[in-house]
């Protein structure tokens, strides 16, 4: 190995706590249901996969990995409902890349236009960034090549990668779009479709474009590919797609990580804005570790790592101001503690899998649970201990009383001042569809069906039963 590729292999994964997954409750539905693994040698990866599983530090998979590979290494349609930081990106990785290598199929052809046999689509150019890092990892020395398009980078230097071949693209679904309109990429030869965040996809206004790539370009109907779709919620427009893209699926949820466990503390302080800056300040002088500041505009995340720098605290942020150059650099200081704040609206730090934070602060509350449910699960990633903290004060009525629910869920202590705000509040989502309990939804099927002869299982601890 040379020394590139043992670099790209010490990224990621030293010093996960694997043992803290098993408590994670997991339920799953759907016909003949194929049984979870206990190992990643139960579904006999093919060897060059399973060598790069080992260098990965892989030891046994998490919850999401011990349902989902199954399923997908059967040929068998997935609805997932998952958080980031849970294992996902190798639960879809896995199963393509091992499904691709027993097709037997060509190596991909230097070419104008390229015929890739999977393609993952993912709402952002980080996270899509991320997983195509560690789509890399997974087919090293496998003779399959990944390449990643985005918005926001120059599209010059990304068709030169296509040029030199693709078997997995990862991709946004506007530039992805942008490059089927050019002729350059055809999907006529997929059999492998994975849909990363999907709720966070059409949170952000791609489902006309994602509906157009997967329905009315040369993509293989329904039951003529294996399609994957995850999402940390599972609204009805969620359910809509999955209904639309997927063909006799199985359905699958596992508890939030963290909540079952008690991974992440929730604390929330009263704190009038004006005062915000100052109470800050406090909390950054005690912590050590990566603090990770949510802030509501992108006006806020200058302001705020303006003056942190200001005082002698090294901060960096972002947002979708903010070029992809900029973007990379401040993520890459702050995971290397250089720039160990980061500031950042939620639209810039969506999907991002940021290792180690142990510290994320809600300077501003969002006004939708699901969002500070993303948010919060930011830390307490990988097995790990993390600690959440959000300001309240009357302008955040709204979500008083999902904040309290969501809490309790977690076993967390609620201030009697903020039960207070929550029983004079008429808020919450619980109409809208918000995942219930420690679940990121429920089989829709189940509701519509009654059952019927739909199988249904649910696992207390992370699996193998």
């Amino acid at each position: 190995m040379d020394a590139e590729a043992a670099a790209m292999f010490q990224e990621e994964n030293t010093g996960i706590n694997f043992d803290a997954y098993e408590d994670i409750p997991v339920e799953s539905s759907g016909r003949d249901c194929p049984p979870p693994m206990n190992s990643f040698q139960d579904n006999e990866l093919p060897d060059a996969l399973a060598l790069n599983v080992e260098r990965c530090k892989y030891t046994k998979p998490t919850p999401v990995q011990r349902h989902a590979i199954p399923v997908a290494m059967a040929g068998r349609d997935l609805m997932a409902c998952a958080q980031t930081g849970s294992g996902k990106t190798a639960a879809f990785c896995f199963p393509t890349i091992a499904g691709i290598l027993k097709l037997g199929l060509p190596p991909a052809q230097r070419s104008r236009k390229v015929y890739p046999t999977a393609l993952i689509l993912s709402p952002t150019r980080e996270l899509a960034s991320q997983i195509h890092n560690e789509a890399r990892k997974f087919c090293y020395q496998t003779g399959l090549r990944p390449v990643v398009v985005y918005g926001g980078a120059p599209i010059v230097n990304q068709l030169r990668e296509l040029e030199r071949g693709c078997d997995i693209l990862v991709a946004t679904p506007g530039r992805l779009s942008d490059l089927i309109e050019r002729g350059r990429v055809s999907l006529q030869e997929i059999r492998y479709l994975a849909l990363d965040e999907a709720d966070r996809m059409l949170d952000m206004g791609f489902e006309p474009q994602i509906r157009r790539i997967v329905e009315e370009e040369d993509m293989p109907p329904t039951g003529h590919r294996v399609t994957l779709m995850f999402s940390a919620t599972f609204p009805r427009e969620i359910q809509r797609l999955a209904s639309d893209f997927l063909h006799d699926h199985i359905y699958i949820a596992v508890g939030r990580v963290g909540s079952s466990t008690d991974l992440i503390e929730q604390q929330v302080e009263y704190v009038q804005g004006p005062d915000k800056r100052e109470v800050v300040l406090d909390l950054l002088a005690s912590m050590t570790g990566l603090t990770l500041i949510f802030v509501e505009t992108k006006r806020g995340a200058d302001a705020l790592e303006d003056f942190l720098c200001c005082e002698q605290f090294p901060a960096t942020s972002i947002h979708g101001d903010r070029s992809q150059h900029e973007r990379e650099h401040a993520l890459k200081m702050f995971r290397s503690g250089r720039a160990p704040i980061l500031v950042a609206t939620d639209v810039a730090a969506r999907g991002l899998d940021i290792p180690n934070v142990t510290h994320v602060i809600n300077f501003d509350l969002p006004t939708d649970i699901d969002d500070y449910v993303h948010r919060i699960g930011r830390t307490g990633r990988a097995g790990k201990k993390g600690l959440a903290t959000a300001f309240f004060n009357e302008q955040n009525i709204g979500i008083a009383r999902d904040l309290v629910e969501v809490m309790g869920e977690a076993n967390q202590n609620v201030p009697s001042w903020l039960q207070s705000f929550a029983a004079e509040s008429r808020g919450g989502t619980s109409g809208k569809g918000r995942s219930r309990g420690r679940f990121g939804g429920r089989d829709y099927r189940r509701d519509n069906h009654g059952g019927g002869s739909m199988g249904y299982t649910r696992y207390g601890g992370g699996g193998g039963g």
